[in-house]
């Protein structure tokens, strides 16, 4: 395991997903990009991805345990789920 898995909420399988579908090596990298497009990179080669990813991306971009997160947050997080859901 990488850099990325020293991040809140990246475990192997997403450390996977942001190097092989989103080209991500590095958490400046992850910030950069930001947890949305990261996760619009993996829903590309994984339709499976839920919300909870999208969370995961966040905490970790943000440097929290995705149970951190504030209620707005989660909110503008589910209405971007929801928009781009396939």
């Amino acid at each position: 395991m990488g850099e990325l898995a020293k991040l809140p909420n990246i475990g192997r399988e997403l450390e996977c997903q942001l190097l092989e579908y989103a080209g991500i090596t590095t958490a400046a990298q992850l910030r950069q990009l930001g947890s949305r497009q990261a996760w619009l990179c993996i829903q590309k080669k994984d339709p499976s991805a839920c919300l909870h990813r999208l969370y995961a991306l966040e905490g970790a971009v943000k440097g929290i345990r995705k149970q951190e997160l504030d209620p707005q947050t989660k909110a503008d997080l589910q209405a971007f789920f929801q928009e781009h859901r396939l």
